[in-house]
């Protein structure tokens, strides 16, 4: 398999998909659909607001290596960390604008595609096909 494409320009599908977005809620949302099939579990949608029946997306985490990425909205904004775990234990957090944790989660992506045809295919969706 090839390696991981360095033309890949992270920080420019970062911006594109928060221009492709129309809210924080969409974002999220597409995330979590283009991820979802490639991920399988180590992909966590949380869904419902404030009201019982919200089926919105609320919060989004993903587990790539050793690092698991979360972006949740709060009062209209939304809050990104990045947690190092090891051995199921939380070592560190780390907050993170919106910008840099979507710029972070790609390049973890990235390094996912070197070793599955799956993560590259959900990686050039996000990279070069756009939000869905």
């Amino acid at each position: 398999m090839a390696p991981p494409d360095d033309s890949y320009d992270l920080a420019l599908a970062a911006a594109s998909l928060r221009a492709n977005a129309a809210d924080l809620t969409a974002l999220l949302t597409s995330l979590a659909d283009q991820l979802a099939d490639t991920l399988g579990t180590r992909l966590r949608v949380q869904r419902g607001g404030r009201r019982r029946r919200d089926a919105t997306v609320s919060a989004v985490t993903v587990a790539l290596g050793s690092d698991e990425f979360t972006a949740a909205l709060d009062d209209g904004d939304v809050r990104c960390q990045v947690a190092h775990v090891s051995g199921g234990i939380r070592i560190r957090n780390e907050a993170l604008d919106l910008q840099s944790w979507l710029v972070r989660l790609l390049d973890a992506l990235r390094e996912e595609a070197a070793h599955s045809d799956r993560a590259r295919a959900a990686l050039e969706h996000i990279v070069i096909g756009g939000t869905s």
